[in-house]
């Protein structure tokens, strides 16, 4: 009852790996002594993909071209300001002095390519026990969604000074949420949903906001606004401090950067248009040719030519935060 695999047969990379050694002592009893060859190992041909997080952070960009006037490596968005107020009465037999208008704004997205490719052999095609082709296709569509997700998330995380909170790897508190949704409001920021902005932490920090005591604590507000206690009991957040919360263990974590060496999570509190995009070429999965003599490498991969900038930056607020739960906790 030998497992004959070959571990030297390589592809961009995976290897054909030996299974783990398997008793031949047959399981419904006996020796394993007879008939060995024809006992043989059974495989399930549904293969389960690794466990994944969700795409969150390029949903948030909602400001794009509307009419770009040209191809170009970089496209610059601008931006009116206001005329100061004119709160002086009038003299009635004066003319009033022209206001001079204040130059626009301007944003600048640069646009950079993105990509990644593997190659299948025709040798793994025709051995392998499972449907692969499907397979890799997904697994370069969520290698290519999952990269620039990476890309948009380290651009929010690079907020201004003045958009920021440090809690020097405290917990998050409520009182840090609705400090920030004051700001924005403050600011005239546009919410994302009805009058609620939207709130994006790591479930580290949400398991600290709602393990907060106290008054306007998150358990204190449900308990006397919620009867049924379902959210107390579900362990979700939902919606809190005039956010609506997502979880997403994408949020970005920088290990032992605290004073005390703490690990420290990037909350981000968001109204309308705080992200820019601009894609030359909308990121999509690509089928390479096939350039080998006996056509057995089959290249496949994602391309883009994209580029995301903060656009509003009152329309973004980040909190850094410590965990109780962190690896390298407060």
């Amino acid at each position: 009852m030998a497992d004959n695999f070959i571990d030297s047969a390589t592809n961009s990379g995976a290897s054909i790996k030996t299974p783990p050694t398997v008793s031949s002592t047959l399981a419904a009893g006996g020796s394993g002594t007879g008939f060995d060859d024809l006992v043989a190992r059974a495989y399930d041909k549904m293969v389960d993909f690794q466990l994944r997080s969700q795409v969150v952070f390029r949903d948030l960009a909602d400001k794009r071209p509307v009419q770009q006037a040209m191809l170009g490596y970089a496209v610059t968005f601008s931006l009116y300001n206001d005329l100061a107020k004119a709160t002086t009465p009038l003299a009635e037999v004066t003319d009033v002095d022209a206001a001079a208008l204040d130059d626009v704004d301007q944003v600048s997205v640069v646009l950079k390519e993105y990509g990644n490719a593997v190659v299948n052999t025709r040798y793994v095609q025709e051995t392998a026990f499972a449907d692969i082709d499907p397979a890799i296709g997904n697994i370069i569509a969520f290698n290519m969604i999952d990269s620039l997700d990476s890309v948009v998330s380290a651009v929010l995380d690079g907020a201004a000074a003045g958009q920021t909170e440090d809690l020097n790897a405290d917990v998050i508190t409520g009182t840090s949420i609705r400090k920030a949704v004051a700001k924005l409001r403050g600011d005239n920021v546009v919410p994302r949903q009805g009058s609620l902005y939207a709130a994006y932490m790591h479930p580290d920090v949400a398991f600290d906001l709602r393990n907060e005591t106290g008054a306007l604590s998150f358990e204190d507000i449900r308990k006397h606004t919620e009867p049924n206690v379902g959210a107390i009991l579900e362990q979700t957040t939902g919606v809190f401090g005039g956010t609506y919360v997502v979880e997403t263990s994408r949020a970005p974590m920088a290990t032992g950067t605290g004073p005390g060496g703490e690990d420290e999570y990037s909350t981000f509190v968001i109204g309308n248009q705080a992200l820019a995009e601009a894609c030359a070429v909308e990121p999509s999965v690509k089928l390479g040719p096939v350039v080998d003599r006996l056509s057995r490498f089959r290249p496949i991969g994602w391309y883009s030519v994209c580029g995301w900038s903060l656009y509003r930056t009152e329309a973004l607020r980040k909190i850094t935060s410590g965990s109780t739960i962190a690896t390298n906790a407060t």
